[in-house]
């Protein structure tokens, strides 16, 4: 496939694919009636990144993402809002079973990349494991290289056996790290307390419950993804807001968004029923991520061409 360079034919193009429609099921444009607005933001330039699996923004530098692959080596790739190559670190000594998402948490003022290395297609895993790195500084040119030295490891079970597991979130109004399983149906909710992943080796995660089911596939669904439609409703990212208010869900189908109410915690926010867009057009969803000031939602998907979507919300006053 050819790399296509003009970002509003490239958008008009795939917004012709029918499993990219941005309307949901019985609505006219989503895009209108409920203030979403999704464009193409770019592409990844780097030619490594194959599978994209997790995308987080840095504080330290607004306007740049930490982008990773599924499998080895253990690079984390530097990315502009439009998916410009800036370069990429290694974490050392860090290894890749099956990195799948990853996030960003406060440590003595400072930020710390936390990359998880939780997937388990067979849940056969005796252990998932998280790997902590400071955030990486670029150089005076604004190009990374080089290495980031691993500053802890912790290995991870689940009280109720080994799971599949591609979503990892930060949630900075309980100070714990979340993770949502992908094939349980509905998806199952697990968490560990920030302080306590920071201070031990190995523990076991705590299961919170769970969520409310996403939408199904439906006839048309089948009929678009055909024997990959059962898989389409499965969470392969999660994200939260950087002030804690909301959290958005990917699918290979759509990405949900959650808005949480004051005093609530994450499992009973995510009952609710989500605002849903169907979408963006890309081939398999795996990575998304909020901007640092949280006015906007990236995600970016494996295989190659790698297109970068941007959505906007804008809530009603």
């Amino acid at each position: 496939m050819f790399k296509i360079t003009t970002s509003a034919i490239c958008v008009a193009l795939l917004f012709c694919l029918p499993a990219c429609d941005l309307k949901s099921p019985g609505t006219e444009d989503q895009a209108e009636t409920t203030g979403v607005k999704l464009i193409q933001a770019g592409w990844l330039d780097a030619s490594d990144i194959k599978e994209a699996s997790g995308i987080q923004a840095s504080f330290s530098q607004p306007g740049t993402y930490f982008v990773h692959n599924d499998d080895a080596p253990p690079l984390l790739y530097v990315i502009d809002s439009s998916g410009n190559d800036l370069g990429a670190v290694y974490i050392e000594p860090a290894k890749i079973t099956d990195w799948e998402d990853i996030t960003s948490v406060p440590v003595d003022g400072k930020r710390w990349i936390v990359a998880g290395n939780i997937g388990d297609n067979f849940a056969r895993r005796e252990y998932i494991s998280l790997y902590f790195a400071e955030e990486p500084q670029p150089d005076s040119k604004g190009f990374y290289s080089g290495s980031q030295l691993l500053q802890h490891r912790i290995d991870l079970t689940y009280p109720d056996g080994p799971r599949d597991c591609e979503s990892l979130a930060y949630d900075p109004s309980s100070q714990r790290l979340l993770f949502l399983s992908k094939r349980d149906k509905p998806a199952r909710l697990y968490a560990i307390d920030l302080a306590v992943a920071l201070q031990e080796h190995q523990a076991e995660l705590e299961f919170l419950g769970t969520i409310a089911p996403l939408r199904p596939p439906t006839k048309t669904d089948m009929g678009i993804w055909s024997n990959r439609a059962v898989y389409i409703s499965q969470p392969t990212g999660f994200d939260i807001s950087p002030d804690g208010t909301e959290a958005a869900i990917i699918t290979y189908r759509s990405i949900y968004r959650f808005k949480r109410q004051d005093g609530e915690d994450w499992l009973t926010a995510l009952q609710r029923e989500p605002q849903e867009v169907v979408g963006p057009p890309a081939p398999q969803n795996e990575a998304v991520a909020y901007s640092p000031d949280g006015k906007h939602i990236f995600v970016t998907s494996e295989n190659i061409p790698t297109p970068l979507y941007r959505f906007t919300f804008s809530d009603p006053e």
